[in-house]
């Protein structure tokens, strides 16, 4: 097993990984409120370890430079004053090649302290740390292939577009009613928002042991899903009206040919592939046409260990609220999740572009309904 300074170093090292097709040009653009630059990610999880360990645990510590809690802090407000978000790339400078040098400022020191720390509270803000790296992986992968897709050249990052996967399984699985257990119970980590092991009550349920493929989502675009109020929640209808959206994202049909965007460029959509970059509201709109709906999220964490899983984000019907004796942190880490529990929706799993080991049964994602960006996907029930 991995020591923590070993854990840390892998961590880091896989986050230079993702960045190692990039160009210099790359690195700062940004091209939506939501989509973050290359360059902000690699600086925001590099303050967080200064910040929330080093400032506190170093002796001595000297920050790397006192403008960077402003430019690079994301949503704490008890550290104080940030850059707002959408103007996230507009900071050309510090250049990549001095974040870079930050970076390894920060390893430096993180490195020195977890070769002769032995105080717990560092090695768990550690792990926090580490496991907010790996969501920001994720992120940049996200956030590279938003920015891209904008390119009308359309630049390929990788060979490897990571949305190719098809089903191993179909048929459905049913669930017996019953109490069932829901929440994280063991010592490995976890997010505060997993916690608050409580007990809810199911009614019997089918849940789909495959996920929608694009051959069936282009079936319900062609019986005018999308024109057709009847499948949509209220707001949902509002959404693709006033912003004009009658498909997946990155999805652009070509002499009567549906093609998508990939991190591979422009491909030919896979009919067989499982579907992906759909919002809450068109996933909702879906189920209804099916004639089924999407499972909550504690249909789905009982069900999740005899389902295969880990290719998409899913949807559920479970909108983002804490757990029975939910408990906020002291201090800025507090900020972390329940801040949030409010106008989200819960999503499962994981997908083909979360970091190794940062997957579980009991892991609670969550994305405003009209999220269509992340590698998001649909799972029936009914």
């Amino acid at each position: 097993m991995d020591t923590i300074l070993q854990h840390y170093q892998n961590t880091r090292n896989y986050t230079q990984t993702i960045c190692n097709p990039l160009k210099i040009e790359d690195y700062t653009p940004q091209s939506a409120a939501f989509a973050s630059p290359p360059k902000w990610h690699i600086a925001h999880t590099t303050w967080f370890f200064e910040e929330m360990i080093l400032k506190s645990f170093y002796p001595n510590y000297i920050v790397f430079d006192s403008e960077y809690s402003f430019l690079f802090n994301s949503y704490y407000n008890s550290i104080g004053k940030r850059i707002e978000r959408h103007n996230r790339g507009l900071i050309t400078r510090p250049s990549i090649d001095v974040i870079f040098k930050y970076r390894a400022y920060v390893d430096k020191h993180m490195t020195q302290l977890l070769e002769t720390a032995a105080d717990p509270e560092v090695v768990k803000l550690t792990v926090l740390g580490i496991n907010h790296e790996q969501q920001h992986q994720e992120l940049l992968l996200t956030d590279l292939k938003y920015t891209f897709s904008l390119n009308p050249i359309n630049p390929k990052y990788t060979d490897h577009n990571l949305i190719e996967a098809t089903n191993t399984e179909s048929g459905w699985l049913s669930i017996q009613e019953g109490v069932y257990s829901i929440g994280h119970n063991t010592d490995s980590f976890s997010f505060d928002n997993e916690l608050g092991l409580h007990k809810v009550y199911l009614q019997p349920y089918s849940i789909s042991k495959a996920l929608v493929t694009n051959k069936e989502y282009i079936e319900f675009i062609e019986a005018k899903g999308y024109q057709t109020a009847n499948y949509w929640l209220d707001e949902g209808w509002y959404w693709i009206n006033h912003n004009a959206i009658d498909k997946p994202l990155y999805w652009v049909k070509i002499d009567a040919t549906w093609h998508h965007y990939t991190l591979s460029g422009l491909k030919p959509v896979n009919p067989d592939a499982i579907l992906t970059h759909i919002s809450y509201y068109e996933a909702a709109a879906f189920a209804f046409w099916k004639g089924m709906r999407l499972p909550t999220e504690f249909e789905w964490e009982i069900a999740s260990e005899n389902l295969n899983w880990g290719q998409r984000w899913e949807w559920t019907n479970s909108a983002y609220l804490p757990y029975p004796n939910f408990e906020i942190a002291k201090g800025a880490v507090g900020e972390y999740n329940g801040k949030f529990m409010i106008n989200q929706m819960v999503l499962r799993g994981a997908s083909s572009a979360t970091s190794k080991n940062h997957s579980r049964p009991t892991y609670r994602n969550f994305f405003p309904p009209q999220t269509k960006w992340q590698f998001s996907g649909i799972r029936l029930a009914k």
